[in-house]
């Protein structure tokens, strides 16, 4: 589309929205050399990254010359923990936010003054694409604290103009409450965790079909299409994926367009990606299915130069806006399971519980070695009443599909409702016993 017929049919975006590829390719190239600049002039981790692979900020003359600077990895962050990272001076850092640290030391970020503005106005142009106005209560139910989700949604639905409701997550019978009594349009949280409150609302005799969400923005952890129909049917809502990860900024990276729902507009103008083959390195052509790269575009207090997140997906071109797409995230390439030579994912197998009408998305995969042989057991919880012989059916079906579809042969559990573990953040999917 042009840029005027874009301004005609979707009124208060800013301008850079709709700019040409032209102007936006002209804009990150002016940004990524001053990224480079700073990031080796002011952190030393990243001017001996540089030196070591014998590249200067000057090398860089077109965009394609950033395939020629090293790589970022979590590893960088917890090697040079805590703030090793940072590219000022601590008076200059208003905010440090950190992962969890479950799997080691936590990654921490800090952000400048100018680092919290530009993040709200990611975040509130994100909600704006996502069908929200200044005029609508918005219900953050990711957490709050050291996580960047809830201070991140926060920030940004209250510069888009918005009345904000602080919930954090947890509480799962208060979230309805606040629900039933506040009548928010729109609500930020983790898909998992809004199946949780659509338990809790029917447990209460409520229906989620007649609440008064209007959007969900869901993010923080890969969920399928058929989970987005399952939600949305369920509640009588959009629901459209927000993408960040903490590294890069937090919420706000990346957001789908309500109109389409066609995968998160990567917001350019700040995170410029990439696409890697994830075992050599090599940037693919847009349209090919890789591993994410972003390099920050405008970050001053903790640059990040091509942070792999590990995250699988592909780049397509921009439909509602001028910036590419992201195809919805597939997988992690850290979370990938190869069960007898066969790379799974665990969205895979929830594709195809969510194809089952009578089973819910609440569901646990279980990987055991027994002897020499890898073995998976999915417990799956059913959406009806208790019946030995529809639960065998259900089991069998279930079988059939991930032995059809995915390639590995799976022992099935259908359990009760409300019988396996809930998760009020990230849901927790894979155990894996190897």
């Amino acid at each position: 589309m042009s840029n005027n017929s874009n301004k005609k049919l979707l009124p208060g975006l800013e301008a850079i929205e709709t700019a040409s590829i032209d102007e936006i390719r002209s804009l990150q190239l002016s940004r990524l050399r001053k990224t480079l600049e700073h990031a080796y002039n002011n952190s030393p981790v990243y001017r001996n990254k540089f030196d070591q692979a014998g590249v200067h900020p000057d090398d860089l003359k077109d965009l394609s010359d950033l395939a020629k600077f090293p790589f970022t990895s979590k590893a960088d962050l917890r090697d040079n923990y805590p703030f090793g990272m940072f590219a000022l001076p601590q008076k200059d850092i208003v905010r440090i936010h950190a992962s969890s640290g479950t799997t080691g030391k936590p990654t921490v970020v800090g952000y400048s003054k100018n680092d919290i503005s530009i993040w709200s106005d990611v975040v509130a142009r994100s909600i704006y694409a996502a069908g929200g106005r200044p005029e609508d209560k918005v219900h953050i139910s990711y957490g709050y604290g050291l996580f960047t989700g809830g201070l991140g949604a926060h920030y940004g639905a209250e510069r888009l103009g918005c009345t904000v409701i602080p919930m954090s997550g947890g509480q799962t019978e208060k979230q309805v409450q606040l629900i039933k009594d506040f009548d928010p349009d729109i609500i930020m949280v983790t898909p998992s965790y809004m199946l949780n409150i659509a338990d809790e609302m029917e447990r209460e005799d409520i229906d989620p079909h007649k609440c008064s969400l209007r959007v969900g923005i869901f993010g923080a952890e890969p969920w399928t299409n058929a989970m987005r129909q399952d939600i949305e049917q369920r509640l009588n809502i959009d629901a459209v994926d927000i993408y960040g990860l903490s590294e890069v900024m937090g919420p706000g990276v990346a957001q789908e367009c309500v109109e389409a729902k066609d995968g998160p507009i990567i917001w350019e103008d700040h995170f410029y990606p990439e696409i890697i083959d994830p075992k050599t390195g090599e940037v693919l052509p847009d349209g090919e299915e890789g591993e994410l790269v972003f390099t920050s575009l405008t970050k001053e207090a903790m640059p990040v130069i091509r942070y792999r997140t590990r995250d699988l997906t592909r780049l397509l071109p921009g439909t509602s806006r001028s910036m590419r797409r992201m195809d919805k995230i597939t997988g992690r390439s850290d979370d990938m399971l190869i069960i007898r030579g066969v790379n799974v994912f665990p969205t895979q197998i929830e594709e195809q519980i969510c194809n089952i009408e009578e089973l819910t998305p609440h569901y646990m995969i279980e990987v055991n070695k027994t002897g020499n042989m890898d073995t998976v057991r999915v417990s799956v919880e059913s959406g009806l009443s208790n019946s030995t012989e529809l639960n065998q059916q259900l089991a069998s079906s279930l079988r059939h599909k991930i032995k059809s579809y995915i390639g590995i042969s799976a022992s099935i559990d259908i359990v009760e409702p409300g019988e396996l573990p809930r998760s009020e953040g990230k849901a927790k999917r894979v155990i894996d016993n190897r």
